[in-house]
């Protein structure tokens, strides 16, 4: 079992930044990739950004590309997602998600229980 705890969201203005923290935990977390998925009202979840806990490689939907970051910490079993330059398209609710190696991000493994982003025009 893995769980997974998300923090940092909140309501920003258009250009702002913000940092989610989640926080994993569970006997096996390392196995899996992690990644930030969002969902927006209205709107069908969709990937964000992902790191692989083995080698730190990362990737990036193209509508963040450039702007988020995805890091991770090893030391405090921890995966960042850094947003800079934040627009209202980027209001949702953010989810740190852990998937097995090879399969897709529509249906992870682990979710956490999301947290929200809204940011103001």
């Amino acid at each position: 079992q893995v769980q997974l705890v998300e923090s940092g969201g909140g309501l920003v203005q258009t250009g702002d930044s913000l940092r989610l923290s989640c926080a994993a935990s569970g006997r096996t977390f390392s196995r899996y990739n992690m990644g930030w998925l969002r969902q927006a009202p209205g709107k069908a979840r969709e990937f964000v950004a992902a790191i692989s806990w083995s080698d730190g490689g990362t990737s990036y939907a193209s509508s963040v590309k450039g702007r988020f970051t995805i890091s991770k910490d090893n030391t405090k079993n921890t995966v960042y997602l850094q947003m800079n330059s934040l627009k209202p398209e980027d209001t949702a609710v953010y989810y740190c998600a852990a998937k097995t190696p090879g399969t897709s991000w529509r249906t992870p493994d682990y979710l956490g229980q999301g947290t929200q982003v809204t940011v103001s025009s």
